[in-house]
């Protein structure tokens, strides 16, 4: 089964692709754009893509430090 989403903000362009019937590499991914109006970033557009699993752990590490509350110790 097929599955995309995307959300769009002011800098970024987000999609996700999912096939949850595939076991193929890069049959799941995210990725992130920069949108092309946007240049306080860069001045040509750029993207991202990561694997879903990767995407969870970008996903998880940013929800246990984004609030700032969580500190790290190396």
């Amino acid at each position: 089964m097929q599955f995309n989403k995307s959300k769009s903000t002011k800098r970024f362009n987000f999609n996700i692709s999912r096939d949850t019937k595939s076991h193929k590499s890069g049959a799941n991914t995210v990725t992130i754009t920069t949108s092309p109006s946007d240049d306080s970033y860069l001045t040509s557009r750029s993207q991202i893509t990561m694997t879903v699993k990767e995407a969870k752990a970008f996903q998880n590490f940013l929800n246990s430090y984004i609030d700032g509350k969580t500190t790290v110790t190396d």
